[in-house]
């Protein structure tokens, strides 16, 4: 019997290129319609300007007093835009950006499989690789957005009130504003780099569930888990495998000299947990079976 002209040599329709389903542009837009990735993206905007109110209405006094340690952080800030920039990113980086890389990450293949959309992608057909692949790029690139609309709008917002002045930290001398600048764009790449972690475990976890808040709040809670157990000294050496162990390793690329030890470790870190993490992604995701 004769072979359909509908039907390429392998069984495929003729025309079909798994290469071109789910295209990332597609899925991009798709997200920047969800209601979750504009109110983490316009927070991202919004934090820098709350911190900046904030300070207007700081009156000093004896409530400064009983938190000096805070207080120069906050005079720190308030002596120019790289300054106030840099405050912002130590104040979000413990908590708040994990959770939005969290969110980004876990809710993506979650949220598909809550809503009972996630089987109709995989009978377009769309190759479950191909998948995860797109959908992880994508998670990827709102969460660099996030950190970037971070930086920018504390850096614009802290310069036009504060003025472009030298970069002052508690870890090193004064640096000139053009060296400054170098140093912040260092420290958000490492940090891009550490919250890799974070990904890497939200996006297993959320293949592994339907339920995007487990996912989310999953990754969370371990990476907190994990910040607990490095403040326990008598780990010794375990500790330092822990993948939140150089989390603040930042703080070496504002010192003087600048300090890379620990950096080049967490980075090291941080990219073998990713790529574990990612890794074990793609092979329960191909092996699962995909019901809902």
């Amino acid at each position: 019997m004769a072979q359909s002209s509908s039907v390429g040599p392998v069984g495929a329709a003729v025309g079909y290129r798994p290469s071109v389903t789910l295209p990332f542009l597609a899925e991009f837009r798709r997200q920047a319609s969800r209601r979750r990735t504009q109110l983490a993206l316009g927070f991202m905007v919004l934090l820098p300007l709350i911190i900046l109110v904030a300070f207007q209405f700081d009156s000093g006094g004896d409530d400064r007093n009983g938190r000096n340690e805070f207080a120069s952080l906050v005079d720190l800030a308030t002596s120019g835009g790289l300054n106030f920039t840099l405050f912002s990113i130590f104040v979000s980086s413990s908590f708040l950006l994990v959770v939005v890389v969290a969110l980004f990450c876990g809710d993506t293949v979650a949220s598909e499989a809550s809503w009972g959309s996630l089987r109709y992608l995989l009978a377009i057909p769309v190759p479950r690789a191909r998948l995860l692949t797109v959908k992880l790029v994508v998670a990827l690139a709102y969460s660099a957005l996030a950190l970037v609309l971070l930086a920018g709008t504390a850096l614009l917002a802290g310069t036009l009130r504060y003025g472009w002045s030298p970069l002052r930290s508690q870890v090193s001398a004064e640096l000139a504003p053009a060296d400054g600048l170098v140093r912040l764009l260092a420290v958000l790449g490492y940090l891009a780099v550490v919250l890799l972690v974070v990904a890497g475990l939200a996006f297993l976890l959320s293949v592994t569930t339907d339920a995007a808040l487990g996912a989310v709040g999953g990754a969370v809670l371990l990476w907190i888990l994990s910040s607990i157990l490095d403040q326990i000294t008598a780990l010794g050496a375990l500790r330092a495998f822990l993948p939140t162990h150089f989390s603040s390793a930042w703080l070496g690329l504002l010192s003087t000299p600048v300090q890379t030890d620990d950096v080049v470790r967490g980075a090291i870190s941080a990219i073998a947990y990713a790529t574990l993490f990612w890794g074990l992604a793609f092979w329960r995701f191909t092996r699962k079976d995909v019901t809902s």
